[in-house]
């Protein structure tokens, strides 16, 4: 880890310097072009700048200590090539293709959501162009056995459903209220919390489900106010958590466990709701104060683009990029050589050392964080949280 400080220290000074107006590359020096899509419009679009600044990070991370290392036989600077996918997974899987066949780009970064990994893996499959996954975390991804594609995430469903149960038992929990985004992800966490819960011998009072683009919670949430349940669980997303916090606190829904999935890590989130959203669990294996490099992580992020970085998908897609860095430096840009150095290498990163179990990432813990005093702390597994325990939610 020592080591991992040390180039991570280097490399944000040598960005800071970049940026002030040093550092220049010589023009008969060929960049690495790396090709993404980024959901900048569509239901996505609150959430996948964090994924963009964490790229961007990088990129001006990489550059200003001397560009990427090609193998060990020098180094390149980076170019991005990205499109808009408009939240819309065919739209990735055509953009990918395009990225592939006509931009030639030479590596790949992951683009924003469990749909859209889902529809650009049989492009990556066809063409056997790998990429490092980081906002994805399906089940049936990992279950397809894919070749090109890995992820970093400790958040598949069935993980979390089981990590859920186990913490909801520690405080107590006896009925649960299950409120369901019916986006892939999100229906199918439910599908395996829902079974998870009942097993285990919690009353499920309310499991509901509602649209993506829903603008009104009214009905869901007067359903979850007149059945009291000590848990409520919302399978949502950045636009109806911010939706579900508003309405919640208006209704006075007062259960002392509330759960939000995506949402809640991201800095829009307390600015735009304030204190009232202290005590919200949701979340995320990965906090500023995990380690010096996270510390350091962090000061760069905030630095950079004035606001903290998204306490999962930050953290994530600078991991993703991280590990196919290091891959490239051993292997250089030939992808099947790239392909088995990810699927078999060790890599340090924010999250520690990562090393994939076929596509997943079992090295780290599975968990939760919580709003206190208005910033997300790791809270779950008891183990890595520390002295930051959860508590249960004191109102709104």
């Amino acid at each position: 880890m020592d080591k991992l400080k040390r180039s991570f220290l280097t490399a944000v000074a040598l960005g800071a310097a970049l940026c002030a107006g040093g550092g220049a590359f010589a023009q008969d020096v060929k960049p690495v072009r790396i090709g993404f899509s980024i959901a900048k419009t569509g239901i996505f679009a609150n959430a996948a700048p964090s994924q963009l600044h964490s790229y961007d990070l990088w990129k001006d991370t990489v550059n200003a200590s001397g560009g990427l290392d090609i193998g060990g036989k020098g180094k390149r600077p980076i170019e991005f090539v990205l499109y808009d996918d408009q939240s819309n997974p065919g739209q990735a899987a055509r953009i990918y293709e395009k990225l592939i066949t006509q931009d030639k780009v030479d590596l790949l970064l992951a683009p924003w959501g469990t749909p859209t990994h889902a529809a650009i893996a049989p492009v990556l499959e066809r063409f056997k162009f790998p990429v490092v996954g980081n906002s994805a975390a399906s089940v049936k991804l990992r279950d397809m056995k894919l070749n090109n594609m890995w992820f970093v995430t400790a958040a598949f469903p069935d993980r979390i459903a089981k990590e859920m149960v186990e913490m909801l038992k520690a405080n107590n929990v006896k009925t649960v209220a299950v409120l369901t985004n019916v986006l892939p992800y999100s229906k199918e966490l439910k599908n395996y919390l829902v079974p998870a819960l009942l097993s285990n011998n919690f009353k499920v009072v309310v499991n509901s489900e509602y649209p993506p683009d829903i603008k009104d919670m009214t009905v869901q949430l007067s359903e979850v106010k007149q059945a009291k349940p000590d848990a409520i669980l919302s399978l949502s997303y950045p636009n109806d958590s911010a939706l579900y916090a508003r309405q919640a606190k208006e209704l006075g829904l007062d259960s002392k466990f509330q759960f939000l999935m995506v949402g809640p890590g991201m800095d829009f989130f307390p600015k735009l709701l304030g204190n009232s959203v202290n005590g919200i669990v949701t979340m995320g294996h990965w906090s500023p104060t995990l380690n010096p490099a996270s510390e350091q992580f962090n000061a760069a992020y905030t630095k950079m683009f004035k606001e903290s970085p998204d306490y999962l998908d930050s953290a994530e897609s600078y991991v993703s990029a991280q590990i196919l860095q290091q891959a490239v430096a051993k292997t250089g840009l030939d992808k099947a050589a790239l392909r088995t150095e990810i699927a078999g290498g060790t890599f340090d990163t924010l999250f520690g050392p990562i090393k994939f179990t076929g596509v997943e990432n079992l090295s780290t813990k599975t968990g939760f964080l919580q709003l206190q005093n208005g910033h997300p702390q790791i809270v779950w597994p008891t183990s890595v949280a520390g002295k930051n325990q959860y508590q249960p939610k004191a109102g709104w």
